[in-house]
């Protein structure tokens, strides 16, 4: 319990720092002129085609280099620390590498996206922007299971029959059509348990990682992927995407209108000078802020109702509370968190809440 409650904590303290130290870094990178003498060196030594690419890989591994310590402690050491990872560090490293890469590729793609349109239609570029931003998101959420969980984890099928075949079953009684079950090598880099109902339409799979697969009852296993299903049956995942469609197009909207002023504030001329680039992260920093606990909020509110709907679909509310205590002890979760917590870092009910929804249900 003293380890659970010392995890947590530190975990909500390296989540202000890092926020309150990217905030810093940006407001300074932006203050100094930096950003701009980097796209004036870059200018001057390539064409202009060249100009966001190389930006953004200069701006990204300086961002990388100082928020190192930070996140080696917090990923790494820290994991590593209440052993809840059995990563070696060359192995991390490399994931290092291959999330780095697949960052900048995205980061790139959005904001060449986000420049060219901003200089096709000057009056308009944030409805495009955001829109080319949401489907572009929903193009990655169909792609990630075969292509970039890939990259981090080995798929096999799963190998216990009468599991598979349990699940292909809820499935199928909960209306879902899914491509298969898969297994994943979690325990080759931490030791916490997890499972996932991921990807659109003939991507759309389950899987299992071998940390949960091989600890838990086939009955608990069910509860958490009844639950996991009943987000798609609630249409949970299309509420969310036009919450966050919504919250989107606002935050550009917002850049649009207010631009102009805080620009001139760092002598900058307009967001189409690339040097702005840490700016528009510094409005997505503050938005982010201000939006997480509503975020959070409806997270949670939508977590409960699938609870619900998992207890009502499998009638196991033994596995349920099982399950919960074991994921509680196994991730050294925060089970009762003070409120002022819950509502800025929890985008679940505690882990003390939903066992009691389930008693009382």
């Amino acid at each position: 319990m003293d380890a659970a409650r010392n995890y947590s904590r530190e975990k909500y303290t390296l989540s202000l720092i890092e926020t309150g130290y990217i905030f810093v870094i940006l407001l300074l990178f932006a203050a100094s002129g930096l950003s701009q003498s980097i796209s004036v060196s870059i200018l001057l030594c390539c064409h202009q085609f060249l100009l966001i690419p190389l930006y953004l890989l200069t701006v990204y591994i300086l961002y990388y280099a100082l928020n190192f310590p930070l996140n080696f402690y917090h990923s790494f050491v820290l994991e590593h620390k209440y052993n809840l990872s059995s990563q070696k560090i060359g192995d991390w490293l490399l994931d290092q590498l291959k999330s780095g890469l697949i960052s900048y590729l995205i980061l790139l793609i959005l904001f060449e996206a986000f420049y060219v349109l901003l200089k096709i239609s000057p009056q308009a570029w944030w409805l495009a922007v955001s829109i080319f931003w949401i489907f572009f998101n929903l193009i990655l959420a169909r792609l990630a299971p075969v292509i970039i969980i890939p990259l981090f984890f080995k798929y096999k099928k799963l190998s216990d029959q009468g599991l598979r075949e349990r699940i292909i079953h809820l499935a199928e009684k909960m209306n879902l059509k899914i491509l298969d079950v898969f297994e994943i090598d979690f325990s080759k880099k931490t030791l916490k348990a997890n499972a996932a109902f991921v990807g659109w339409g003939r991507t759309r799979r389950v899987i299992l990682a071998d940390t949960l697969k091989d600890k838990y009852s086939h009955d608990e296993i069910a509860v958490i992927l009844a639950h996991e299903f009943a987000h798609y049956k609630l249409k949970h995942l299309i509420k969310l995407i036009l919450i966050n469609s919504a919250a989107t197009i606002l935050a550009f909207y917002f850049i649009y209108k207010t631009s102009s002023s805080v620009l001139s504030f760092f002598n900058l001329s307009s967001l189409s000078d690339v040097a702005a680039f840490p700016v528009v992260c510094l409005y997505f920093v503050l938005f982010g802020i201000i939006m997480q606990p509503l975020s959070n909020f409806i997270s949670r509110i939508m977590e409960r109702h699938a609870d619900k709907m998992a207890l009502e679909v499998t009638g196991s509310k033994e596995a349920f509370v099982s399950m919960m205590d074991k994921l509680a002890q196994q991730n050294l979760a925060d089970r009762s968190p003070h409120p002022l917590i819950k509502f800025f870092f929890f985008d679940h009910p505690p882990i003390n809440e939903r066992i009691q929804m389930a008693k009382n249900s």
